[in-house]
């Protein structure tokens, strides 16, 4: 009688530990949620960087964009458009400095992972850091590219392929016109 009434007691014990071990996870989960939460979240408005700084999207009406922007910008920038091979100023620049966005001026190529590709549009290795473009699937004219747009303002860019030169293997193909260049 005495051994089972040490197996019961075992076995309520045992069956304790179980449960509140069981608590203490789901205590755990609950905590670990409530502090993801509390971190702040890039969201449509704004552009999270990884220092947590956040930058203001621009955000305009199509008659706004067309009130400051030159017809050839808007036609690229808003349009989607391409301006011509070795039509723009900035495919050939060979100065030092940063590349912005021609619509809002946030950067996005610096000189020193610019290379002549040959194509006649500015070509970049990567951008200038990881949250100032944004990359989207464009299937447009019967081809499969990677659209390249400004995070700031959706500002089109032009196409990243990966036929670039080393360390990435990536060429950022930049329409000139939707870029303005700051030198050093």
């Amino acid at each position: 009688m005495l051994s089972i009434k040490k197996s019961i007691l075992l076995f309520l014990v045992s069956f304790s530990l179980i449960q509140c071990n069981n608590a203490q996870k789901e205590t755990m989960a609950t905590e670990a949620t409530v502090s993801h939460a509390a971190i702040p979240q890039a969201n449509k408005d704004y552009i999270l960087t990884p220092e947590g700084d956040s930058i203001k999207k621009v955000v305009k009406s199509a008659a706004e964009w067309k009130a400051e922007l030159s017809d050839m910008e808007y036609y690229v920038l808003r349009e989607k458009g391409t301006e011509r091979a070795f039509t723009g100023d900035l495919w050939d620049n060979k100065k030092e400095g940063t590349y912005t966005c021609a619509a809002c001026g946030l950067p996005l190529f610096s000189s020193d992972t610019k290379f002549k590709s040959g194509t006649g549009w500015p070509s970049f290795y990567q951008p200038l850091n990881s949250y100032c473009v944004e990359e989207d699937s464009d299937n447009t004219h019967g081809m499969v590219r990677t659209e390249v747009l400004c995070n700031r303002c959706g500002g089109h860019l032009g196409h990243v392929f990966d036929d670039g030169p080393n360390p990435t293997g990536l060429r950022y193909c930049i329409n000139s016109v939707s870029l303005n260049f700051e030198e050093k």
